[in-house]
């Protein structure tokens, strides 16, 4: 059996701050209110980038354009494939349609809260190797 398989993309502003989203506080869901990359799980005959495209449009309302690849992650129960774009968005004017709200986070801050999905892993990566 083949592992999931999901995409990300972490949104950075010009303050070098990422997006991330607090996911809904429903006990059906895994990591329920608990702060996430925007992505989403790639459906069959889907590639990696169409899959965050397609995520984009449906839990923000956003057509994403050109985003850059990162990398990929063997995460244990699944491989993530984690996109990034440079991006200055507001989140108060977000069409927010999956999760409770969304709020920008320096890296410092990132380090003293829990992400959903090994999301620190992917974070401290990105910040390693892109923001340096």
């Amino acid at each position: 059996m083949s592992k999931l398989q999901g995409a990300t993309i972490i949104f950075l502003n010009s303050r070098r701050q990422v997006l991330l989203v607090l996911r809904d506080d429903k006990d059906s869901i895994p990591y329920p209110n608990t702060w996430n990359i925007l992505g989403g799980y790639i459906e069959e005959n889907e590639s990696p980038s169409d899959c965050i495209k397609r995520e984009m449009l449906e839990e923000i309302e956003l057509d994403v354009g050109e985003i850059n690849f990162f990398r990929s992650f063997d995460l244990g129960d699944r491989i993530d494939y984690a996109f990034w774009k440079e991006i200055d968005l507001e989140p108060s004017k977000i069409n927010l349609h999956e999760g409770q709200r969304l709020a920008y986070f320096t890296k410092a801050e990132i380090d003293k809260i829990e992400i959903a999905f090994q999301g620190n892993r992917i974070l401290d990566t990105f910040f390693q190797e892109v923001i340096q």
